[in-house]
């Protein structure tokens, strides 16, 4: 879907979704953990902490050792984002500082779009139950991508929004997503919402409150 603003910035930025734009992370672990266990898998916040920014493949491969067949990968990770997408609702919030940039940046012309490595569900239903599916030219799903740290889902939103990706900022919470941006060629502003300054440092801006930022932090030298 075209917004309907008018796009004048030969920019565009990339926005992660969950850790990035909203707060879901208690409603992902439940999800794990709840189908985890069904499956007499162990899990814990310690491991939940460490897939931050990864698909679910990039999950399983971690808790399990190896990737699992293909068909589990798709069972366990239906059963989990069925129990996701239920959690949700009424239960996330926008981060401090993404409603106004949204704004300011729509409507500085700037075509926007999420780059995530959620599936393609889940992104619907979280732009819609967050009321931004408006800000957004793209919804891109790295789902069937190779997952961050791979740069596909940003090389593939820069594609669609006819983007050259030195000209795409992407904004990240997770170490595999900035680097992912840096492999992509984007510059990265990172949000330490899940992770410390220290542990984002590939990023080319770090920063704890998105309110700080300026306009020309979206911006490329």
């Amino acid at each position: 879907m075209e917004p309907f603003f008018a796009l004048t910035s030969p920019y565009a930025v990339l926005w992660d979704l969950d850790g990035t734009l909203a707060d879901t992370g208690e409603a992902h672990y439940q999800a794990w953990a709840d189908t985890l266990a069904e499956e007499g898998q162990p899990f814990n916040r310690d491991l939940f902490r460490q897939t931050f920014g990864m698909n679910n493949t990039g999950v399983l491969t971690l808790l399990y050792g190896q990737t699992p067949p293909p068909e589990e990968v798709a069972r366990i990770s239906d059963r989990k984002e069925r129990a996701f997408r239920v959690a949700i609702h009424g239960r996330v919030a926008l981060h401090n500082g993404v409603h106004a940039w949204l704004e300011k940046l729509q409507q500085a012309g700037y075509r926007q779009a999420v780059a995530s490595s959620a599936p393609a569900e889940n992104i619907d239903v979280l732009v819609d139950e967050l009321g931004i599916r408006p800000y957004f030219s793209e919804l891109v799903s790295g789902g069937s991508l190779p997952g961050k740290p791979a740069p596909d889902v940003f090389l593939e939103a820069a594609r669609r929004l006819n983007v050259a990706p030195k000209n795409c900022i992407v904004v990240e919470d997770a170490v595999p997503g900035v680097q992912a941006a840096r492999s992509a060629g984007m510059k990265c502003i990172a949000i330490t919402n899940t992770n410390s300054a220290e542990n984002l440092a590939g990023a080319d801006l770090i920063t704890d409150d998105l309110t700080r930022l300026k306009l020309d932090d979206f911006t490329v030298n």
